[in-house]
Order: C-alpha cells, then structure tokens, then sequence
C-alpha cells in the first residue's frame, strides 16, 4: 500500500519541490498552503505522514498540530525557518515526532520521513502475543516489544512512540551507558541533524511518566557520558 503524504506549507516554490520528489520516491501526495485548510485535511484523510510548516496563514503549525493531537496520532514532521532549541522543544511536547529547520537537504528530509514510517510500520506491529524473550525487564519495569506497552507493577504507562523508542534501546542496553549521540543514532537515526538536547528532554519526559510517579531511579545519568539503565537502579 502506498504512503499518503500531506504537505502544509505556504511557500509554494518550496512545497511543489517537496511533492515532485515525494512523487519520485513514489509516495502519494497532497498539499495546502494554510493550517485550516491543512487540519481539516489532516483530520479527514487517511495519510500516513503530515509534513507541516509552523509559520502559516489561518492557523500557525503549532496551532495546527495541537487540535489535531485531539483526534488523531497520524505522525508529523515539523517543518519550520526557526532553528531556536525552545522552538523545537515547543513542538515536540504538542506531539511531533520529528522536526527539520529550513533550508535543509532533501536527502535529509526523505531520511527522516523514512524513518518516521518505519517507526509507524513497526508500532503498528501485529496483535501476537509476546514471547517470553519479548518482554525486557528492569526490577518491577516491563516493556513488550510486540505489543508496544511498557508497565510498571502491573500499571501500563502510556508513552509516545519516540518515548518508548527510547526506553527500549535504553532497556536493550541495560547496564551500558550511552551517549547522547549514540541514543540519537539509535532512536532518531544516524542520519539525525538536530540538537543532541533533544535527548535530554526525552529523558526528562520519560522520568516524569516513570520516576517520578513511581518513586525510583530508573534512568541514571552519568555526568560527561550519558545516560544508563541497571539493575540496581531501586
């Protein structure tokens, strides 16, 4: 089946070379050039991907991408001028999962939406039931890769996708420390350009859904490395 991809963008120079090298790479494309437009696209259409610009007529990207998190997980890669850290940080927390500062490479951007709909491919995942194997184990932390959840006690926690990407390769690598350009070749991809913060924001989201609600230490930062998972963690 072939990936839909809507385009919201204003600049129409920029976005008419986006979909002829989307429709190159053989994905089927849409695009508008205003957010109210774009979100009644979004919300309405069965795409597999959303690639929004923040700085729009009728509806700002952010505006955009927050309604549409009311009704749909439909991944969204941000396209914005803005290289600021905050920026990034702003769209993220409504529920991006990926942006690219402007101008960027073509290349880049054909990576990070591969990416991103390998990503969705894989947590869409088939409804079998996990193996013993499946299941990684930290003290009373679980995570099922087959099935996309993650509990603690018996308590599901609901994360994101790059959340309980994250969480994953952290969990894969129980008592190493990674680096935060290794978890951002690892959970972003190697091709990822974006600030290396990105990860510590991640980290400071999963402590939050985790950590701090259950009263532990599951992540462990080592000043100057990275970051670790341990089985002494509690």
């Amino acid at each position: 089946m072939t990936d839909r991809i809507l385009i919201i963008e204003d600049e129409e120079k920029i976005a008419r070379f986006i979909e002829l090298e989307l429709l190159h790479e053989g994905y089927a494309v849409e695009k508008c050039t205003d957010g109210r437009t774009g979100l009644e696209k979004a919300e309405g259409g069965d795409f597999s991907l959303v690639l929004l610009d923040i700085m729009l007529p009728g509806l700002n990207g952010m505006e955009v991408l927050r309604r549409l998190r009311k009704t749909s997980d439909v991944p969204v890669i941000m396209l914005t001028a803005r290289d600021a850290v905050m920026d990034k940080v702003a769209g993220l927390d409504q529920g991006a999962d990926d942006y690219i500062t402007k101008p960027f490479a073509i290349e880049e951007l054909l990576a990070r939406i591969r990416l991103v709909l390998r990503r969705r491919s894989y947590h869409a995942g088939e409804d079998t039931p996990a193996a013993p194997d499946d299941l990684l184990r930290c003290g009373e932390l679980t995570l099922s890769e087959s099935h996309h959840e993650v509990k603690y006690a018996g308590n599901e926690i609901e994360l994101t996708g790059r959340e309980f990407d994250l969480l994953n390769t952290l969990l894969t690598n129980k008592n190493i420390v990674l680096s935060r350009e290794q978890l951002l070749g690892k959970v972003w991809g190697y091709d990822y350009m974006g600030e290396t913060n990105v990860v510590d924001v991640y980290i400071r989201y999963l402590r939050s859904k985790i950590d701090e609600v259950y009263g532990i230490s599951l992540i462990q930062t080592v000043r100057g490395v990275g970051y670790v998972i341990r089985d002494d963690n509690e």
